[in-house]
C-alpha cells in the first residue's frame, strides 16, 4: 500500500535541509549576488554606531563644527547605500524564495497526480490541499524573509561584536556573559515550539479536508439538513488548532518575556559598569553611545534568533510532512523497460486473475477469473452487489495491480506496457459523471487536448449533445460550474461521451451510464452509448435489460467468480443466477417495455 511514509525527527530534519538545498541550487548565483548585498548593507549597519558616536564626540568631545558637519554627510550617505543594498538584498531573496516554492509546488503535485487509486483512497483531498497550499507557505516564509532575516541578523551581530572587542574587551566579555542564557532557553523553548506547530500545522489540515468534503457535496449537506453538524465539525478542528495555537503563544511569550528581561539586566550592568568607565576617563562619551548602539543591534539581532529558531522549527515540521510525501513511491508504476503500445486492436484477456485489495489482504474479490473479449466484442457482467464486477473493469487500466495471474491487452500484459500508452487506449464512461469546473469545450476537449472546434463539435453531435449546447447563450464557452452542477444528469452524461468519442479509445468501460436518469434522457444517452460502442471492445456493468440483452456475452459473476457466461436467451434456458437476478432486476423491465410496445 502506498501510504506517506513516517519519519523520525531526525531523517526529517536531514532530508528537509536536503529539500531546501536541492531546490535552492537552481538560483546559486542570486542567491550569492543576495549575499554579497546583505553584507554590504549589513557592513553600512555597523557603521552607523560608530558614525554616531563620531558625531557626538565632534559636538562635545572636540567642539569642531566641520568636523560635526563632515561626519554628517557621511552618516547620511552610510544610511543611503544601506537603503539601496537592503532593497537589493530584499528584493533577490524573496524573488528567489517564490521561484523555490513555485517548484516544489509544482513538483509535488506532479509526484501526487501519479499516485495510485489507493493513495487517494487512504488520504483525505483537503489534507493534501493543505500540504500543497499551506505547508508549502510556511516554506516560502523561510526562503524569503526568514533567511534574509537571520543571515543580516548574523553578520551583524557578529561583526558588532569583533568591533566592541576593538572597542572595549571588557565591556565586550561583560555583555557576551548572557548570551548562554539566551542559547539555552532558545534550546527549550524551540523544541516545545517545534512539537505544536506542527500539531497546528495538522489540524489546520483536518479543517480544510473539512472544508472540501462539505463543499464539493453541498447538496447532500443541504438536503440532510446537516449544516450544523458540519459547522460543529469544522470548528472541533479548528478550535483545536487554536489551542494548540494559544499553547504556542503562551510558549513564544514566555520566551520572549525570558529574552527581554536578561537582555535589559544585562544592558542595565553594562551601562553601570560604563558609566565607571567614563568617570575614569577610560570611555569618551562618543564612544560609550557607539558601544550601547553596538550592544542594542547584537541584543536586538540575538532575540530576533530566538524568534527565527521558532520559525524555523515551524518550517521545519512542514517540510517534514513534504518530504514525507515525496518519500512515496506508487505502488502502480512504470517497469523500468515498459513497453509502448502505440496501436491496439483492442483484445482483451483475464488469465486466473486473483485480486484482495490491500487493506484487506484475506478476502479475494477477484478468485480465478478468465475472460477473453475479441476486439469490438461487448461484453456485459452482471451479478449481486460485492461480486466484484467494479473490480474487474478498474483492473483495465490499471488502476489497481492483481496478485496472481496476468490481464492482456493485445497479447502485452498491462504490467510491462507504459501506463500512459495503456490508458490512452482505454475510455471509461462512470455512471456518476465528474466534469471539471470550466467550459463545455474544455471539459470535451480533455478527450484529446489537440483537438480542433470543428473536431469537439462533431463529438457532441455524436453524442446528442451539440444540440442542447447550442441553446446555451455562450454555447460551447458556457462555464458549467464546479462537477458541472449547472447542467442535467442526462447533458453531464452526453458530454462524457463526447469526451470518449474524442479520446476515440480501442476499449470502452462502461459503468451503466443510463441507470439513474429519465426516460427521455435515458434515449438520448443510449444513442450516444451506442455510437460509442461502435467497433470498440466494450465492458458493460449493466443494470438495464436493453444493455444486457445487446451485449454479445453475458458474464455473470458471484463471490469474486464467473459463474456463468453466455447470451441471454442462454442464460435464462440454465435457470440459474442469472435466471433469479433477472427475476428480481430486469422481469419488471421487459414486463414495461412489452406493454409499450402492444400501445
Amino acid at each position: 500500500m502506498d501510504e506517506a511514509k513516517k519519519l523520525t525527527k531526525a531523517e526529517g530534519t536531514r532530508l528537509a535541509l536536503r529539500l531546501f538545498a536541492n531546490y535552492g541550487k537552481p538560483y546559486l548565483r542570486w542567491f550569492l549576488l543576495a549575499m554579497l548585498c546583505l553584507l554590504v548593507a549589513s557592513s553600512f549597519a555597523l557603521a552607523f554606531p560608530f558614525f554616531i558616536g563620531r558625531l557626538l564626540d565632534s559636538a562635545f568631545k572636540n567642539r569642531n563644527a566641520h568636523e560635526l558637519n563632515q561626519t554628517l554627510g557621511f552618516l547620511v550617505g552610510v544610511l543611503g547605500l544601506q537603503a539601496v543594498f537592503s532593497f537589493g538584498r530584499a528584493y533577490l531573496l524573496n524573488a528567489i524564495g517564490e521561484r523555490i516554492v513555485t517548484d516544489l509546488r509544482k513538483d509535488l503535485y506532479r509526484h501526487l497526480i501519479g499516485q495510485s487509486v489507493t493513495f487517494f483512497a487512504n488520504r483525505r483531498v483537503g489534507e493534501l490541499t493543505s500540504r500543497i497550499a499551506s505547508d508549502a507557505t510556511i516554506i516560502q516564509g523561510a526562503c524569503t524573509l526568514s533567511l534574509a532575516e537571520a543571515l543580516r541578523h548574523l553578520m551583524v551581530s557578529s561583526g558588532g561584536i569583533i568591533v566592541m572587542f576593538l572597542t572595549n574587551t571588557r565591556l565586550t566579555l561583560l555583555m557576551l556573559g548572557i548570551v548562554p542564557f539566551l542559547v539555552l532557553s532558545a534550546a527549550f523553548f524551540g523544541r516545545r515550539i517545534r512539537g505544536i506547530s506542527t500539531r497546528i500545522q495538522d489540524r489546520l489540515a483536518d479543517a480544510t479536508s473539512v472544508l472540501d468534503e462539505t463543499f464539493s457535496g453541498i447538496r447532500t449537506v443541504q438536503s440532510f439538513a446537516r449544516e450544523e453538524h458540519e459547522i460543529g465539525r469544522y470548528s472541533q478542528f479548528v478550535e483545536a488548532a487554536q489551542r494548540e495555537a494559544l499553547k504556542r503563544a503562551l510558549a513564544r511569550g514566555l520566551f520572549n518575556a525570558f529574552i527581554v528581561f536578561v537582555m535589559f539586566s544585562g544592558v542595565v550592568v553594562l551601562l553601570w559598569y560604563s558609566g565607571h568607565q567614563v568617570l575614569e576617563g577610560r570611555l569618551s562619551a562618543g564612544q560609550l553611545m557607539a558601544f550601547m548602539l553596538y550592544t542594542m543591534a547584537v541584543g536586538t539581532a540575538v532575540a530576533s534568533f530566538t524568534e527565527l529558531y521558532g520559525e524555523f522549527n515551524q518550517t521545519l515540521g512542514a517540510s517534514q510532512r513534504i518530504v514525507e510525501l515525496f518519500a512515496t513511491r506508487s505502488e502502480i508504476a512504470d517497469p523500468p523497460q515498459a513497453k509502448s503500445l502505440v496501436s491496439i486492436q483492442g483484445r482483451v484477456e483475464f488469465r486466473n486473475v486473483v485480486f484482495s485489495y490491500a487493506e484487506r489482504p484475506e478476502i479475494k474479490v477477484l478468485d480465478g477469473v478468465n475472460i477473453l473479449a475479441q476486439p469490438g466484442e461487448v461484453i456485459a457482467l452482471v451479478g449481486p452487489s460485492g461480486a466484484g464486477k467494479s473490480t474487474l473493469i478498474s483492473l483495465i487500466p490499471r488502476f489497481y495491480d492483481i496478485q496472481a495471474g496476468t490481464i492482456l491487452v493485445d497479447g502485452c500484459d498491462v504490467r510491462e506496457v507504459k501506463l500512459t500508452d495503456l490508458r490512452e487506449h482505454v475510455g471509461i464512461v462512470p455512471q456518476e459523471t465528474l466534469l471539471f469546473g470550466g467550459t463545455i469545450k474544455d471539459n470535451i476537449r480533455y478527450g484529446r487536448l489537440a483537438a480542433t472546434q470543428a473536431e469537439i463539435e462533431q463529438a457532441a453531435q455524436a453524442a446528442n449533445a451539440h444540440e442542447f449546447v447550442t441553446k446555451f447563450p455562450h454555447g460551447y464557452e458556457t462555464v458549467i460550474g464546479e462537477r458541472g452542477v449547472k447542467l442535467s444528469g442526462g447533458q453531464r452524461q452526453r458530454i462524457a461521451i463526447a469526451r470518449a468519442l474524442l479520446k476515440n479509445p480501442k476499449i470502452l468501460i462502461l459503468d451503466e451510464a443510463t441507470s439513474s436518469l429519465d426516460s427521455e434522457s435515458e434515449k438520448l444517452v443510449q444513442e450516444a452509448l451506442d455510437t460509442l460502442m461502435e467497433g470498440r471492445t466494450t465492458f458493460v456493468i449493466a443494470h438495464r435489460l436493453s444493455t444486457v440483452r445487446r451485449a454479445n456475452r453475458i458474464l455473470v459473476l458471484q463471490d469474486g467468480t464467473i459463474v456463468e457466461s453466455g447470451t441471454h436467451d442462454e442464460l435464462m434456458e440454465l435457470e440459474g443466477l442469472y435466471r433469479k437476478l433477472y427475476d428480481l432486476q430486469f422481469r419488471d423491465e421487459a414486463v414495461l417495455t412489452e406493454l409499450g410496445t402492444e400501445g
